[in-house]
C-alpha cells in the first residue's frame, strides 16, 4: 500500500454488505482521506461510526462523487445503473457489487486471487461477481492453471442472508412459527418475477432469482457465464442448480469438475492448500469439512470432501464454502480496491 490517501465512497452503506464493507475499510486501515457514505433517501441521515467518528449517511445524487476516487456500490442494480456513470464522470474508479455490469464486455469481472490483471484495463467500473460464482472459481482458478478444466456441475446451499435483512428476518420468525406450531405466512422467498412464496424454514426452495426462458434461474446463468469470464475460457461447460437452504450465513457448494488431465489427488490437496485464499479442511477420520458457521465471519474459501469421481478418471469431487457477505462481496471489493490504491491505478 502506498502512502497515498484517498476520497472513498461507500454507496449502500446501510445494508448488510456496506456495513461489511465499512468494517473491512477500518480493519484494514484503508488508506482513506475522506470516506463518505450514501444510501437512498429513506436511509438517509442514520449515523455509522468509522475509526471512532461519527459519519452522516447521506442520500446519493449524481454530484455525490465530485472529489472522489473509489466508489463501492452495493445497493442494487438499479442503483448502479443510475449513479456509476456520474461516478466515473467525476473521476472515480467504481467497485460494484451488483449484476448491473457482470457481463459487460467493457467491465472487467474481477476475482483477486484469480484474475487480478484484469483490474488494469477497466474503464471507470470494476465489476464484483456473485458471491457463489466468486467461491467457486477461487478453488477452480488453481486446478485450470494445473490440468485445465473441461466441465464444471454444481449446486448450491445458499445462505438467506444473500437475499438481503428481510429474508434473514423471515427465516427467523417463520423458525418460531413452526417451533410455536403456528400457521406459517411466507412474504419474502422466493425472490422471483412472480407473487408466490415458500416457506424457508426447515425447508430448501431450488429457486434463487427469477427463472429464464431456458427453464434456469437468472442465479444458476450468473454462474454459468460469469465462470466462463473470469476464467477467460468460453469452452468449460458449466452447469447449475442454486437452492437457498434455511442457513443465515455462508454458502455450500458441492461441485464435480473434469479435469483436462489425469491428477494426483494428493497432488491436488497440495495446490490447494497453497493457493491465495483458499484453506483445505479435508480429514474424513475426524469429521473434519468446512462448514458454514466455521466460515461466517472469515475471508477465505474454504475446500474440503476432496475426492476423486467413481466414474470418471479425470472427475473431481469437492465441497466449497465462504462466507457469501464476505468473500463473496464485501472483501472482494476491498480486496480489488487495496490493488487499486497500491497502484494507484485510480483514474480512468
Amino acid at each position: 500500500m502506498s502512502n497515498q490517501k484517498f476520497n472513498v465512497a461507500v454507496v449502500g452503506a446501510t445494508g448488510a454488505v456496506g456495513e461489511q464493507i465499512i468494517g473491512l475499510l477500518e480493519k484494514r486501515d484503508f488508506p482513506i482521506s475522506k470516506l463518505k457514505l450514501l444510501s437512498s433517501a429513506r436511509s438517509a441521515g442514520t449515523v455509522i461510526k468509522f475509526k471512532g467518528q461519527d459519519i452522516v449517511v447521506e442520500e446519493a445524487t449524481p454530484d455525490s462523487f465530485a472529489g472522489i476516487d473509489i466508489a463501492l456500490f452495493s445497493a442494487g442494480g438499479d442503483v448502479s445503473k443510475e449513479f456509476a456513470p456520474h461516478a466515473v464522470r467525476h473521476g472515480a474508479v467504481c467497485i460494484d457489487n451488483t449484476n448491473a455490469y457482470r457481463m459487460d464486455p467493457n467491465t472487467p469481472l474481477v476475482v483477486p486471487e484469480v484474475n487480478p490483471e484484469m483490474i488494469e484495463e477497466h474503464v471507470g467500473i470494476i465489476a464484483n461477481p456473485n458471491c457463489s460464482t466468486i467461491q467457486m472459481v477461487a478453488a477452480l482458478k488453481p486446478l485450470q492453471d494445473a490440468y485445465g478444466i473441461s466441465r464444471v456441475i454444481v449446486s448450491t446451499y445458499q445462505a438467506v442472508s444473500g437475499a438481503g435483512s428481510k429474508a434473514i428476518e423471515e427465516l427467523v420468525r417463520q423458525s418460531k412459527e413452526v417451533l410455536d406450531d403456528h400457521e406459517v405466512e411466507p412474504q419474502i422467498l422466493p425472490v422471483g418475477a412472480l407473487p408466490v412464496k415458500h416457506q424457508i424454514a426447515f425447508n430448501v426452495i431450488p429457486q434463487i432469482d427469477k427463472f429464464q426462458d431456458n427453464g434456469y434461474t437468472l442465479e444458476e446463468m450468473k454462474m454459468v457465464n460469469e465462470t466462463k469470464k473470469i476464467m477467460k475460457d468460453e469452452t468449460i461447460n458449466v452447469t447449475a442448480t442454486c437452492v437457498r437452504v434455511p442457513v443465515v450465513y455462508g454458502h455450500s457448494e458441492s461441485v464435480y469438475v473434469e479435469l483436462k488431465e489425469e491428477y494426483n489427488l494428493d497432488a491436488v490437496r497440495k495446490l490447494l492448500e497453497n493457493s491465495p485464499g483458499i484453506t483445505v479442511v479435508d480429514d474424513p477420520t475426524v469429521q473434519a469439512y468446512p462448514l458454514a458457521t466455521d466460515a461466517a465471519g472469515k475471508p477465505d474459501v474454504f475446500v474440503g470432501r476432496l475426492r476423486r469421481d467413481l466414474g470418471h478418471s479425470k472427475g473431481l469431487n469437492m465441497w466449497i464454502v465462504s462466507d457469501n457477505l464476505m468473500k463473496g462481496a464485501a472483501w472482494n471489493a476491498v480486496q480489488i480496491a487495496e490493488i487499486i490504491a497500491s497502484k494507484h491505478s485510480v483514474h480512468a
